[in-house]
Parts: C-alpha cells; sequence; structure tokens
C-alpha cells in the first residue's frame, strides 16, 4: 500500500505563491514510480497539473507551465509543488497522486486526501 499526505494549501491573493508538499509512506512491497499533482475546480473534472517520474523527467499541464515547478526528494519521499503568479482559476482541489508497483509489477494508483487552493482577485 501506499499512503500520501498533503500539505500547503491555503488562501492566497492572485499574484502571490504557495508551495504545496506530498508525503508518501509505503509498504516494502511497493515501489512509487511518478509522483504528480491533479486538480478538480467544483463541477469540473480532475486535471493533470504537474507529474515527475523516477527519473526526474517533468510533464506540466499546459495552463500552469511556466508558472508551477514540481520537485521531488526521494530520500523524504515526498514531491513538492512550487505555485508562483496564482490566478483566480488556479482555485481546486489539488491531489496527490502516485503510480506504484507491486513487486515490481503493474501500475497502480494512489491518491491522497486533496487540499484546497484559493485564490482571491
Amino acid at each position: 500500500q501506499v499512503q500520501l499526505v498533503e500539505s500547503g494549501g491555503g488562501l492566497v491573493q492572485a499574484g502571490g505563491s504557495l508551495r504545496l508538499s506530498c508525503a508518501a509512506s509505503r509498504s516494502t512491497s511497493h515501489s512509487i514510480n511518478a509522483m504528480g499533482w491533479y486538480r478538480q475546480a467544483p463541477g469540473s473534472q480532475r486535471d493533470l497539473v504537474a507529474a515527475i517520474s523516477s527519473g526526474g523527467r517533468t510533464n506540466y499541464g499546459d495552463i500552469v507551465k511556466g508558472r508551477f515547478t514540481i520537485s521531488r526528494d526521494d530520500a523524504k519521499n515526498t514531491v513538492y509543488l512550487q505555485m508562483n503568479s496564482l490566478k483566480p482559476e488556479d482555485t481546486a482541489v489539488y491531489y496527490c497522486n502516485a503510480d506504484a508497483s507491486r513487486w515490481g509489477l503493474g501500475h497502480y494508483q494512489y491518491w491522497g486526501q486533496g487540499t484546497q487552493v484559493t485564490v482571491s482577485s
């Protein structure tokens, strides 16, 4: 199993910054491949914000390119999302995601509980 605990959400004014953290814990049977952040606004689908592979390759959703940066600290099993130049349309619940394998096989998706980010205009 993999457990994900997010932190760092909150209320910020437009143009401000926030940093989200996601700490992962796992059983010995599981290895974490990619980790990422998704977000979901009310009435909308859950969309990719950013993802980072075990090798450090990153992928960003078009709407956040150039403003958000994803990074990971494997020693701490933690992934971060630095969000700069925040806009009201970035308001959403942000979810941490992990893609993990069990005994080196398969791909299993795990989700955190979500953290609210609200950007005021």
